[in-house]
């Protein structure tokens, strides 16, 4: 039977601005207790990330002890958003996780392709979620949507939101093959109207991952879907972020662009590993006055 859903009108999107506009989140000054409250939200905001073919049990622990402390006798740092794995480590996590705030988070859905039967697919889903999974973070099959079969790509969607059940869904574009950001900004309205509670930028296995033009049409989108609906949509740029600074920029442009209810781990995230221990040391900066080697901090996952 054929989808009833319509493809909405979407409006172009004027590239040459979105580049413009973006380049200006990185011109705010912020000084002191500002930089260090901006600092510990980043780190609230971030899922820290392994999705290696090599991961082992031993990694994923390692991983959940640096999302529940990020700095071993820094009480005033606060626990990571949430750790992200494959599904065969969710029970892993879960276990690590025990007591805490920290979210587990699975990709599936044949992350990073995507390439599979949507049945396969949704066994995937409803697999990891019953081994405890918090938040499912999927892929769409970019194939299908840049040859035009946005009913395909809205039914999958959906689909994938009802196998989630209670766990909340993360959905993913890969922007970097979505090739325009008219691309971007029709694939973001239509996995807001089939469902998705957050937008995602990539799986952080293409370049270009996240950036922030591509960030700014995404968080527009769920501004103007918010402004339709009153339903509010998370957005997580993932890939590529890796420093401080950049956070910053980005937390800059959420409260500028979608507003101050969009600045808590509910609503954004980081998919950025390697930005933890740069956002730490930057703590330790404004903390101390100087800055420690790297050999201080632990290594952490993938993106």
């Amino acid at each position: 039977m054929a989808s009833p859903y319509v493809v909405p009108r979407i409006p172009a999107v004027d590239a040459v601005a979105a580049d413009e506009r973006a380049a200006t989140f990185g011109k705010r000054s912020i000084k002191t207790d500002a930089k260090v409250a901006g600092l510990k939200l980043a780190i609230s905001m971030t899922d820290l990330t392994t999705l290696a073919g090599a991961d082992t049990p031993g990694k994923v622990r390692s991983l959940c002890r640096k999302a529940r402390s990020p700095m071993l006798g820094r009480d005033d740092i606060p626990t990571t958003a949430a750790v992200c794995v494959y599904p065969p480590f969710v029970a892993q996590a879960k276990r690590e996780l025990e007591g805490t705030d920290v979210k587990v988070a699975a990709v599936a859905t044949y992350f990073p392709s995507g390439q599979a039967s949507l049945g396969e697919r949704l066994e995937e889903v409803k697999r990891t979620v019953g081994e405890g999974a918090d938040e499912i973070d999927m892929v769409i099959n970019r194939g299908r949507f840049l040859a035009g079969d946005y009913t395909f790509t809205y039914d999958e969607i959906a689909a994938v939101k009802d196998a989630c059940g209670p766990a909340r869904l993360k959905v993913i574009f890969e922007t970097g093959e979505l090739v325009s950001y008219d691309n971007v900004r029709r694939a973001s309205q239509i996995a807001m109207d089939a469902g998705a509670d957050f937008i995602k930028t990539s799986t952080g296995k293409v370049n270009p991952a996240a950036t922030m033009p591509v960030t700014l049409v995404m968080l527009e989108a769920i501004r103007d879907h918010w402004f339709a609906t009153g339903r509010q949509v998370g957005m997580k740029p993932a890939g590529g972020i890796r420093t401080a600074k950049d956070a910053l920029k980005y937390l800059v442009m959420v409260k500028e662009t979608v507003g101050d209810a969009w600045l808590d781990n509910h609503w954004f995230r980081f998919g950025a590993s390697s930005l933890l221990n740069d956002v730490l040391k930057q703590l330790e900066k404004q903390r101390t006055g100087a800055y420690q080697s790297d050999r201080y901090y632990s290594t952490t996952g993938a993106y």
